[in-house]
């Protein structure tokens, strides 16, 4: 079914509430395994409905968030998700304290229970109030920054169009996309500022009330973070540090002596080429049978895959105004169907997309059978991997894509995924200061990014930026405002998704059914477990980082300077 045709309908929470009590109540009354499997089945029915309703409504809201149906509904589901949430609740509540649970797992995979003791440790009902209250700041945010209309040389355009422009090859009409965008924010710092400064204040709130002691621990739990901790998180981050930010660095000198420039400015960083950047050919249709060719030549699989998407219609991909930032893939449950939300703006990041989203679309496709939804996807480090992991194992069709800018593109990706990581980094050290002092002002949270800043990133230099050397680079990372901790993930999954490309590189015959066999899991397995079953070395070791910064600093040497004009 096209996405277009699928229904949306408002659902009568009360009734859902009704009924599911009812089940319940029946569930609590179960005698064996078998018995318990069959109601579990009747709830799953109802919830995939409610869930499905929710993720309609987001999606149709993000396209368009003019729309004044689908705004009204983004209201509602941010009034009553929490009211869904509570249900949630009661439902792992009687799961967990099932007397034949053990039993359970011939039905429900072992990481659904433990799912539900993090979701139980978040949650009370006490705090619906500041539930809905974070989800209106968490919208207040995404609306703002759709709301973006940017003058720039006769045009008026929105944050993805005008990022679009600060990668040109003109250095003076990306030095402007870099003043206009900074302007927008320095409109609207205070506004960026508010919403923060209440969202810091309402998840502490949250935290104080479920006893813990600061919202750190509540936002691992959040993010079901099943096998591993702060600690060890920072000795991951100290790792990047001293293996990857020196190579970053390195990197970028080169990229300066090969622009010409006597140094790079925050305008610069991006332009990594003197006759520029890499630039898909051809339309956003054609990039889209681009993509569908290679799918069919990479695997059965993916290409089964791939005609599906194409031919339902599953894609928003094309900037437009009053369309919110930035991309995601989100399972629509009831059609068993993925859905791939983005903004192409004719730069490389479009084919990306069709990359990156698509891993995540396929992995959703290859386990939508999985019969527990909460496990159908891991949790979300081990999501990024099927994502990073199919940006590699695009490389050999990436001519399609490219034409002669093919070594310029492979070279800035590959190059891409090292520099991303101290950045990476830097977002979760910053939410960590943050949510240990939520106290601070944001003049004090400003000043704390830009320390970490020029720890992980000490090329950065924003001498011709005020708003950016104050240290508001990020108001524009969506999940520091919209989910919190959510970004370790990235940099966990872009060491896995290195390994993958490095076995490819090696030819091993294992790598591509490794690959499918973690797809295929999903989530009924914890992070560390799963990168087990597929041959995965574990990030959490310094060595792993050291050995992929030294491979893949040999690969970069490889390509020749000649190439990258």
């Amino acid at each position: 079914m096209k996405f277009n045709e699928m229904l949306y309908e408002r659902p009568d929470l009360d009734k859902v509430r009704e009924e599911l009590s009812f089940l319940f109540e029946k569930l609590k009354q179960q005698k064996n395994a078998a018995g318990f499997w069959d109601v579990f089945q009747e709830i799953s029915v109802i919830r995939t409905h409610v869930y499905t309703m929710s993720v309609l409504s987001e999606v149709r809201h993000t396209i368009d968030t003019s729309d004044s149906f689908y705004s009204d509904e983004n209201d509602f589901w941010d009034e009553n998700n929490p009211r869904i949430e509570e249900l949630n609740d009661q439902l792992y509540e009687i799961c967990l304290d099932c007397p034949f649970r053990e039993e359970l797992y011939a039905y429900i995979p072992e990481t659904f229970f433990q799912l539900a003791e993090c979701s139980r440790k978040a949650f009370s009902p006490e705090i619906i109030p500041l539930l809905t209250e974070e989800n209106k700041l968490s919208s207040a945010y995404s609306k703002l920054k759709a709301s973006a209309k940017i003058p720039f040389e006769g045009e008026i355009l929105n944050l993805s169009q005008i990022a679009a422009k600060a990668v040109s090859p003109d250095r003076e009409t990306r030095k402007k996309a870099g003043e206009a965008c900074g302007e927008f924010y320095s409109q609207n710092e205070a506004e960026f500022d508010r919403i923060f400064d209440e969202l810091v204040c309402v998840r502490t709130k949250i935290a104080k009330m479920l006893g813990f002691d600061s919202y750190t621990s509540l936002g691992y739990l959040r993010m079901s973070r099943l096998d591993y901790d702060t600690e060890m998180v920072s000795r991951y981050r100290e790792g990047v540090r001293k293996y990857i930010v020196p190579l970053v660095s390195e990197l970028y000198k080169k990229q300066r002596i090969r622009l010409g420039y006597d140094r790079l400015n925050y305008y610069d960083l991006d332009h990594h080429f003197p006759t520029g950047n890499p630039v898909p050919e051809g339309s956003a249709d054609d990039l889209v049978e681009a993509a569908r060719k290679m799918y069919r030549e990479m695997s059965p699989e993916t290409g089964e895959f791939f005609d599906m998407m194409a031919d339902n219609s599953l894609f928003d991909l094309v900037s437009k105004p009053n369309k919110e930032t930035g991309g995601y893939m989100t399972p629509i449950p009831e059609y068993k169907v993925p859905f791939i939300f983005s903004n192409f703006n004719g730069t490389s990041g479009d084919v990306d997309v069709l990359t990156h989203e698509a891993g995540h679309a396929f992995q959703y496709y290859l386990a939508k059978d999985i019969p527990v939804f909460e496990v159908s996807s891991p949790t979300a480090e081990s999501c990024e991997i099927h994502s990073m992991s199919m940006e590699f194992f695009a490389y050999p069709w990436l001519r399609n894509f490219f034409g002669k800018d093919v070594t310029k593109y492979r070279y800035a990706h590959l190059a891409g995924t090292l520099m991303f990581l101290p950045y990476g980094v830097l977002v979760d050290h910053f939410q960590h200061e943050v949510y240990a002092n939520p106290q601070w002002t944001p003049e004090e949270r400003k000043s704390c990014w830009r320390r970490l800043e020029k720890m992980y990133m000490p090329y950065k230099d924003y001498t011709e930026s005020a708003i950016l050397e104050k240290g508001c680079w990020w108001f524009r990372q969506l999940h520091i405002f919209q989910a919190p901790f959510y970004y370790i993930d990235y940099t966990l999954a872009q060491v896995c998704a290195h390994q993958f490309h490095i076995r490819s590189m090696q030819g091993d015959p294992e790598c591509w059914q490794d690959y499918l066999h973690l797809c295929r899991l999903g989530g009924t397995m914890t992070f560390t477990k799963l990168l087990e079953a597929c041959h995965l070395r574990n990030p959490f070791d310094e060595l792993v980082i050291a050995d992929i910064s030294s491979t893949l600093k040999k690969e970069l040497d490889s390509f020749s300077e000649t190439d990258l004009v």
